[in-house]
């Protein structure tokens, strides 16, 4: 089994959000005709080229199919977290994505699992949308981004909606967004190649410096892109919190390298060597199958880095789908079918 926990979705439409909430700064999906690609645009500002495959369930199963992905975690693309809007209006676009993220899921229940996402910049309205996506919609857990204007997640305004994701088992997956340096870094495509890595890295420093998972040990934060540039670093960042405790122990004193087996990241590294790295330092069972679907930046054939490495079988089987699994709290069950049981039996026969 396949379970890509990152695979990014938006509707075909949603209201004009201009007009809604009288200003702008939103995005936007331009069609040029139906089944055709799209445009997202920011105002009057290009943000990217789309295919219906964003926004169409059939064209990404078709894709799934193709590349033998068993299960899509799907989650919104982090250009509409919009923690910079008015909260009231986050909050009512969080809405309209997460009721259609769960829509798509009670659809296809075998093929995809779902998260929602918040309007981090009111933690009160953030816990009042978490309740209603894990409670009555049905999702797995939430998509947030690195900051939240600026903001760091170790800040205390967070404290009370690290409990309720705690309370709830809520899977919870970091994503970069606004990175830092956009201004400087406008060449080469830097702020996707350099401030992506970094933002993850900001984040997970962050809560592991902050005292975060100290305080709730039982959170279930998956970082996107390998953890970004963290866990290259991480010799680094653990002996600055040794030999300067003045700074970085102001919150805890527990070293950031024994609280990586706290954290969960997905695969998508692009390189054999850092996924090695990757399962030698953080364990595979720690690290779960993510591709960036259907971004150009992501994995083009899900799990072939995966499959590719000299890893035993079941290393591979956890990368690829066991490691998502219980991130997600969710049981194998739900997604096989009557050919996959038959398959996993027939593998246990053989094995026996």
């Amino acid at each position: 089994m396949k379970i890509d926990i990152h695979a990014h979705i938006l509707p075909e439409t949603w209201p004009d959000l201009h007009e809604r909430y009288g200003y702008g700064g939103f995005i936007r999906l331009d069609h040029d005709c139906p089944g055709c690609s799209a445009r997202m645009m920011k105002g009057d500002e290009f943000f990217r080229d789309v295919d219906p495959n964003v926004w169409d369930p059939k064209a990404r199963i078709e894709d799934c199919d193709e590349d033998h992905v068993d299960v899509q975690v799907l989650s919104t693309v982090p250009v509409m977290f919009s923690y910079w809007a008015e909260p009231e209006d986050t909050h009512d676009l969080a809405k309209i994505l997460n009721d259609h993220i769960a829509g798509i899921v009670d659809d296809q229940p075998k093929r995809f699992a779902g998260l929602g996402t918040l309007p981090m910049q009111d933690t009160d309205r953030s816990i009042q949308e978490l309740e209603r996506c894990v409670n009555d919609l049905g999702l797995a857990g939430v998509e947030i981004g690195t900051h939240v204007n600026e903001i760091n997640l170790d800040d205390q305004r967070f404290d009370a909606l690290w409990e309720a994701a705690e309370e709830l088992d809520a899977a919870i997956f970091v994503h970069p967004w606004d990175m830092m340096g956009m201004d400087q870094l406008s060449d080469y495509w830097l702020p996707w190649l350099v401030s992506m890595p970094a933002e993850t890295s900001r984040a997970i420093c962050s809560l592991l410096m902050g005292g975060v998972l100290d305080k709730y040990p039982d959170l279930k934060f998956a970082f996107a892109h390998g953890g970004g540039s963290f866990p290259a670093t991480l010799g680094r960042i653990d002996w600055g919190f040794q030999v300067r405790p003045d700074l970085c122990q102001t919150r805890t004193t527990t070293r950031p390298r024994d609280l990586v087996d706290k954290l969960y990241f997905d695969t998508l590294v692009h390189d054999p060597a850092m996924l090695e790295f990757l399962v030698d330092q953080i364990g595979a069972e720690r690290l779960a199958l993510g591709t960036d679907y259907p971004f150009v930046l992501g994995e083009h054939e899900p799990g072939k880095l995966i499959e590719s490495m000299d890893f035993d079988g079941d290393t591979k089987e956890r990368m690829l789908s066991g490691t998502a699994l219980d991130w997600l709290g969710i049981d194998r069950k739900r997604f096989e079918t009557d050919a996959s049981l038959s398959h996993s039996h027939s593998i246990g026969a053989s094995r026996g």
